[in-house]
């Protein structure tokens, strides 16, 4: 591969659905039209997807929850597709097993381009009569489209790092900037709101809106930075048990983990820079400002041990990020690397923050009836709330109730730290 993986991305603008759906649509192309045909086939670990997956099972969604039931007559483009990029929807029936995405060398990439283009134009003909139940499913197909355009980026990154030949070095990503130092936000305790209310999009899981009662408590202005996290590092972070889950130092030591995933040693160096790291323009200097990324959630909690802090509650991150609309780098700013803080307090954008909060429901929660029951319901079970998107994450796409989740182990995504006392 020659060509970077970052791009500049337009903003999503306009408020016609059709204009909104065609913007997402072509920025999924975007995203990876320098990626070979060969780089769309790569699956580097079960928990990931080939590029050519997310480009084909993206446009799915539209053709089996839109086009199949709201517009007679239409044909599904090849009857295998139903089967073959069908997720997890059981009501559907069975679908390729997860880990086996990577040998779909069939259908070709210039096919699944093709049902793209064709499902592009059946959906775009929909929207000039559409009824308010299919222009619900279509905002869902978008929002579940923009999820897809992280997990590209963030798959794609593992993919490659996971070869023998990395991307030659590009130009960018080469920040001097000064971390903003870290302030505290006292927050008062009491009885507070959060999730999601009003007519807005939002995924089921961000409601319904309730009330959680807090003790008061601090929230960091901004991430733990890359010299924040060397310096737990450099104090045996690694090696000190006393600091870990039971969980979370089995992986240490099953894993061989010794610093973030796709950093790497230099080991002729002696400062901050005897670390590089693998990024979307390949091998670079770790930048001492930037968000320390692509940390679990063991490690998170690990380093708020060692500072003698902890990680806030979902609730507690919602509350503060509800008062501060601050954002840092999205998708749309092209180098999908996160950022230094600036002199403001940021909560969004940059890294997903790790919360100490389980993902379960919330009082009252109802998944939806028939298949988009499954979308989120079904998976509120060990796994852990994030917060915030990350610079891989489309700015439209993100709020202050938006929910991601993740196992405690995952380190591919751009996952950081925000501390809390």
């Amino acid at each position: 591969m020659t060509a970077s993986l970052a791009h500049q991305f337009p903003a999503v603008v306009g408020t016609a659905l059709r204009e909104r759906f065609a913007e997402i649509r072509e920025t999924t192309m975007r995203i990876t039209a320098s990626l070979s045909s060969e780089d769309q086939m790569l699956q580097s670990m079960p928990e990931a997807s080939p590029t050519k997956w997310h480009l084909a099972h993206t446009t799915w969604f539209f053709e089996t929850f839109i086009l199949l039931p709201h517009v007679p007559g239409y044909q599904a483009f090849d009857p295998h597709f139903q089967y073959l990029f069908n997720s997890y929807y059981k009501q559907l029936g069975s679908h390729p097993h997860r880990g086996s995405r990577g040998l779909m060398s069939r259908p070709s990439l210039e096919r699944v381009h093709a049902y793209r283009s064709h499902v592009d134009t059946a959906v775009l003909a929909l929207l000039g009569h559409a009824g308010d139940e299919v222009r619900t499913l279509v905002e869902l197909g978008l929002n579940h489209e923009q999820q897809h355009q992280e997990l590209i980026l963030t798959d794609i990154k593992h993919a490659l790092w996971s070869g023998p030949l990395h991307p030659e070095p590009a130009p960018g990503i080469a920040s001097q900037a000064s971390a903003s130092p870290l302030t505290w936000t006292e927050v008062e305790g009491g009885i507070h709101l959060i999730g999601h209310e009003g007519p807005d999009f939002a995924f089921d899981n961000e409601s319904p809106r309730h009330e959680v009662l807090l003790r008061a408590f601090r929230l960091a202005s901004r991430p733990v930075t890359n010299a924040e996290y060397l310096d737990f590092m450099q104090d045996g972070g690694y090696r000190r048990p006393d600091l870990w889950l039971s969980d979370g130092w089995d992986k240490v030591c099953t894993e061989g983990w010794s610093a973030p995933l796709y950093w790497e040693r230099n080991e002729e160096e002696e400062d901050h820079a005897t670390w590089s790291q693998f990024t979307v323009r390949g091998l670079n200097h770790v930048h001492p400002a930037d968000p320390v990324c692509h940390i679990s959630y063991y490690e998170a909690d690990a380093y708020a041990r060692w500072r003698n802090a902890r990680l806030p509650t979902e609730e507690e991150w919602e509350v503060a990020a509800a008062r501060n609309p601050a954002r840092g780098s999205f998708l749309e700013d092209g180098d999908v690397h996160p950022s230094p803080a600036g002199s403001a307090p940021q909560m969004f954008g940059d890294v997903w923050e790790w919360t100490s909060s389980p993902y379960v429901a919330y009082p009252g929660f109802k998944p939806a009836e028939g298949l988009i029951g499954e979308y989120n319901g079904k998976f509120m079970v060990n796994q852990l709330v994030l917060r915030g998107g990350s610079c891989a994450t489309p700015a439209s796409h993100i709020r202050a109730t938006y929910r991601n989740f993740f196992p405690p182990h995952a380190r591919w995504q751009f996952s950081g730290i925000r501390l809390a006392k």
